[in-house]
C-alpha cells in the first residue's frame, strides 16, 4: 500500500528559495574565479576569450562541471516553482516549467562548448589536424556557440519567469512588490536582449547593465523571501 503524503509545500518554498540563491552565489564566484578570462559572455571579445581558452583546459573542465551542478539547481528550482504555483494558474505554470527546463538546457550547451574547447587545447591530435591557427578558429566557434546558446537560454529563461512572477503575483504567496518588480524585470530583459539584435541602440552598455541588475534584484529577492519566511501558503481552513 502506498503511502501519498502531501508535499510540505512551506518547507519545499524555503528549499526553492536557498537553492535559487545558491546557484546565484556559484554563478557570481564561477565568474570571478573560474570563468575569468574564459567566459565570452562575460568580455565579448571573441580574439581574446579564445586565445585565453588555448592554456586554460582545468579551467575549461571546471567551468563546464559547474554548469552541470547549476543545471541541476535549476532543473530543481523549477520543480519546485511548478509544484507551489500550479494551483494558481496550471496552463500558465506548466508553460513557465517547460520554458525554464529547456532554458536550461539551452543554457547547458555552454558546458558542452566548454569541454569541447578544453579537448582542443589539450589533445596533440590538433597539431596533426592543423596547428596553431587552426586550434584558434575551432576554439573560437566554441566561444561564438557559447555566446550564442546563453544568449537564448537568458530570454527563455526571463521568459518563463515573467509567468512566474505573474502567478506570484495572483497567488499571493509573495509580496506583490517583490513579484510585480519581477514581472517587470523579466520582461525588461526579454524586450532588451531580442530587441538589441533589431535595434543596436538596445545595445548600449547601460542598457546592458539596467537590465541585467534588474533581473538580479528580483531573483535575489525572491530567493531570500522564499528562503526566510517561505511562501504564503494558506491551511484548508482559511
Amino acid at each position: 500500500m502506498q503511502n501519498n503524503k502531501p508535499i510540505n509545500l512551506q518547507s519545499l518554498s524555503r528549499y526553492v528559495g536557498w537553492s535559487l540563491i545558491g546557484s546565484i552565489i556559484v554563478g557570481v564566484i564561477a565568474a570571478m574565479t573560474i570563468s575569468s578570462g574564459i567566459d565570452i559572455n562575460l568580455s565579448a571579445d571573441i580574439a581574446k576569450t579564445s586565445e585565453n581558452m588555448l592554456d586554460a583546459e582545468s579551467r575549461l573542465r571546471g567551468k563546464a562541471y559547474l554548469a552541470l551542478f547549476s543545471f541541476m539547481l535549476q532543473i530543481f528550482i523549477s520543480i519546485g516553482l511548478f509544484l507551489l504555483l500550479r494551483k494558481s494558474g496550471l496552463v500558465l505554470a506548466t508553460w513557465s516549467f517547460l520554458i525554464a527546463v529547456s532554458a536550461a538546457v539551452v543554457g547547458l550547451l555552454g558546458a558542452v562548448y566548454a569541454m569541447n574547447a578544453a579537448l582542443i587545447a589539450d589533445n596533440s591530435a590538433f597539431d596533426i589536424i592543423g596547428g596553431g591557427a587552426q586550434r584558434l578558429l575551432l576554439t573560437s566557434l566554441q566561444v561564438t556557440s557559447d555566446y550564442t546558446s546563453f544568449h537564448l537560454s537568458l530570454v527563455l529563461s526571463s521568459a518563463a519567469n515573467a509567468g512566474i512572477f505573474l502567478l506570484f503575483f495572483k497567488s499571493g504567496l509573495i509580496p506583490k512588490l517583490i513579484s510585480a518588480w519581477g514581472v517587470f524585470a523579466s520582461l525588461f530583459v526579454v524586450v532588451a536582449l531580442v530587441g538589441r539584435d533589431f535595434i543596436p541602440l538596445l545595445g548600449h552598455g547601460s542598457i546592458t547593465v539596467a537590465f541585467m541588475l534588474s533581473n538580479l534584484i528580483a531573483m535575489i529577492a525572491l530567493g531570500l523571501y522564499l528562503g526566510i519566511r517561505g511562501a504564503k501558503i494558506q491551511s484548508p481552513l482559511e
